[in-house]
């Protein structure tokens, strides 16, 4: 934390990493935004989970589920529903997340609800952790929420090819992906009209104060979101209402912040499926199967090493 924080916010363009987001409170209201009803994500990837959870899971056994950036365990639910008792009972569940609290919590729930299923769950960084991940049993691994979409091009093609790395010739990587759409639409998502992601996305800046003992003041700082047409992306900022200086006692570290100035909170990349293709093959792996909703707002790509 300590390194990007120092180089995020010295940057020309300031920035925080996303993945600050989730401390215990980041998850709670994580979850209230995947209930707004401007944010159409959630409801279009469960349909599709709910559709197809059977196919995903058809022949799948005694091996490892491996859900990257786990949070709440609510669509991993849907694949073990999808199971019967006896193929829970050689699974293995892996939930990988940089949230300790949100990963114990979904953990303790799951256990509860199906004692019969092993559980191992990995805190750490799925963009750069990957090699942590267990290895010599057959890997169903996922990434859901599009979270895909809040990599650069350049982040995105090291995890791909951190991903090939990690699937044998009988492994499946399943990767949720939000589809272009008119912008009205994907602006909305972000702009909810009850302010949730704006407490949202200015909790990542009380997530900072706790780990670096900052004094960040959530309240001198807006909330931004638009569509970038050119990068194909839904940016948020948070904009400065006036002149702030934010200091960091754990690392001896201080930054100004003009007014008007933005820190780049979180990049949301749409995509083309023939874009998704591409990036695939780039990094050595294919697409083998597509499962788009009706409206082709939310897919979820089937991935296999080439």
């Amino acid at each position: 934390m300590a390194m990007d924080v120092a180089l995020g916010l010295t940057a020309d363009q300031k920035y925080l990493p996303s993945k600050y987001f989730y401390d215990a409170r980041g998850s709670k209201l994580f979850e209230l935004i995947c209930r707004l009803p401007e944010y159409y994500l959630t409801r279009k990837e469960m349909s599709l989970l709910k559709k197809f959870s059977g196919e995903f899971t058809t022949g799948f056994e005694n091996g490892d589920l491996v859900e990257l950036g786990s949070g709440a365990n609510w669509k991993i639910r849907m694949l073990l529903d999808a199971m019967n008792h006896a193929a829970r009972s050689g699974i293995r569940y892996v939930p990988v997340d940089v949230s300790e609290t949100a990963i114990v919590s979904a953990a303790m729930e799951l256990a509860r609800l199906y004692p019969e299923l092993t559980i191992n769950p990995l805190i750490a960084d799925f963009t750069t952790d990957l090699y942590r991940i267990p290895y010599g049993r057959v890997k169903l691994m996922f990434l859901f929420g599009s979270t895909i979409g809040n990599l650069d091009e350049g982040d995105t093609r090291s995890f791909l090819c951190a991903v090939r790395d990690c699937l044998g010739p009988r492994d499946r990587f399943l990767c949720g992906l939000d589809m272009l759409k008119p912008a009205e639409v994907l602006e909305a998502a972000y702009n909810d009209s009850q302010q949730v992601t704006a407490a949202f996305n200015k909790n990542i800046l009380l997530a900072i104060n706790s780990g670096l003992s900052g004094n960040f003041d959530p309240s001198d700082f807006d909330h931004v979101a638009f569509f970038n047409d050119s990068k194909k992306c839904v940016e948020m900022h948070l904009r400065a209402k006036r002149r702030v200086r934010v200091d960091f006692s754990a690392i001896a570290f201080s930054v100004s912040i003009e007014k008007g100035e933005t820190i780049r909170t979180e990049i949301c990349r749409k995509f083309r499926r023939e874009a998704v293709e591409k990036m695939m093959d780039q990094a050595g792996l294919q697409v083998s199967n597509w499962y788009p909703d009706p409206n082709n707002w939310f897919s979820i790509a089937e991935i296999v090493r080439i």
